[in-house]
């Protein structure tokens, strides 16, 4: 969870949007109307007369043209997406056969689903989603049954996976954009998307951007997000599906994906992993007051030493994250590092966290951490002077400075899911095209 100081907060709530902005909003009123699966629609408007003139007789004239033959060729490397009614006596073959599914995935799928319940008890009236190519290929076929339940298949290396699990609350695809004038709280605020939405935003490009001291007034964001909400219409939380962040010039890009069976991650639109092993810093929104050095003069000992880790100055209580994935190697006091964690990660890396002011509940020896998983509290104990973390990464037991070091890149998406993730990431791709066109249209 984010910290946000109330000073902080204050900031954040002073800002008001910019003529700019608004005129960005309503831009953006247009595009969320859109659907997910692209729609052009073309408005004219006609210029008034300020003047009456008689007009002629009206003439009808009847003419009969030969209209050329048109024929339309299926793109069997386009997807579409139907929607097929169940009806009285209806069988799942009956409903493929509707939907122009080929013989060969018709009876593949029809052996994937034979043990499936909701399968065989269709109910009259409720609605089928497929998704096909232009060839009768079936990619993907949803089913929303019984007291929220979803019947899910998706093809993934031609062959059908399913899945029957309770469905998520009824979804909607928005859009936002802004500008930073002062933090990514302000424009967030500015362009009426929630704290959560920036949080989200700050934790996907964590490992690429610092977004305490990296921000540069000027820098801009488009985000493409999904709300949940149940039938009263209220939203119960949000999820970021598609974003640009432009930092000092540079574009970085994320989109979300979800391999059947496994945790849903964010990546590059060619498919590289944007969750690097180490995050840049231990802490969200912090600032460094003391950095790594061989020569230092120490606040409490008053002589000169090396100082073999990064102090970030934040208030006492300040939730501290593990930067990468890993074990619990040392939970407890230790001398002038006061309340300690140490985490032992991937080969020789490991890395500690001093002067805590508390642990976290259930955090003991041995026991496993996630990257960007709370591990303590900010605090003052052992030879401090005031609140602050102290964070070192060692490398086979030697502190190195964390800004210097070169870390290995995460795996990429699997060789066997990549033509799943380009199906998928594709239109949101679209969109964030889409919306940087237009916010540059707006601009003019």
């Amino acid at each position: 969870m984010l910290y946000i100081s109330p000073r902080d907060k204050m900031r954040i709530l002073a800002q008001k949007p910019s003529m700019f902005t608004q005129k960005r909003l309503r831009w953006l009123t247009i595009l969320s109307s859109l659907p997910l699966f692209g729609m052009v629609t073309a408005f004219g408007i006609s210029p008034q007369s300020t003047s009456f003139q008689t007009l002629p007789p009206e003439r009808k004239i009847i003419q009969t043209l030969s209209l050329p033959e048109v024929t339309i060729s299926a793109d069997s490397n386009s997807t579409y997406w139907h929607q097929e009614n169940i009806r009285r006596g209806d069988t799942i073959a009956a409903i493929l056969t509707r939907l122009e599914i080929n013989q060969q995935d018709k009876a593949d799928f029809i052996h994937a689903a034979k043990d499936s319940k909701a399968m065989r008890q269709l109910k009259p009236g409720e609605v089928i989603h497929a998704e096909t190519t232009g060839d009768g290929e079936l990619l993907t076929l949803r089913y929303f049954y019984g007291n929220g339940e979803q019947f899910l298949m998706e093809k993934i290396d031609d062959a059908f996976e399913i899945s029957e699990q309770s469905a998520e609350a009824a979804s909607r695809i928005r859009v936002g954009s802004g500008v930073i004038e002062s933090s990514l709280f302000a424009a967030t605020d500015a362009a009426g998307l929630s704290n959560n939405i920036a949080i989200q935003i700050a934790n996907i490009f964590a490992s690429d951007i610092d977004f305490y001291r990296d921000l540069h007034k000027g820098d801009r964001f488009t985000v493409v997000y999904e709300t949940f909400h149940d039938d009263e219409r209220n939203t119960h939380r949000s999820r970021v599906l598609a974003v640009e962040f432009i930092n000092k010039g540079k574009s970085y890009r994320a989109v979300y994906f979800q391999a059947p069976g496994e945790e849903g991650d964010y990546y590059t639109p060619t498919g590289e992993s944007l969750r690097k092993p180490f995050l840049r810093a231990p802490l969200e929104f912090s600032r460094i007051s003391s950095g790594f050095s061989n020569a230092r003069f120490h606040p409490i000992l008053k002589q000169w030493r090396a100082h073999r880790g990064i102090d970030y100055a934040a208030p006492k209580g300040t939730p501290v994250m593990a930067t990468a994935d890993g074990v619990v190697e040392y939970s407890g006091w230790q001398n002038g590092y006061g309340n300690l964690v140490i985490l032992k990660h991937h080969g020789e890396y490991s890395t500690a966290y001093g002067h805590l002011s508390g642990f976290k509940k259930g955090l003991r020896k041995a026991g496993r951490v996630k990257q960007g998983d709370v591990i303590g509290y900010v605090g003052a104990t052992g030879m401090a002077t005031g609140p602050h973390l102290h964070y070192e990464l060692r490398i086979n037991g030697v502190q190195r400075d964390p800004s210097k070091i070169i870390m290995p890149a995460a795996a990429p998406i699997s060789k066997k899911n990549r033509t799943a993730f380009h199906r998928e990431t594709k239109e949101l791709v679209a969109r964030l095209d889409l919306m940087r066109n237009t916010n540059f249209a707006s601009a003019q």
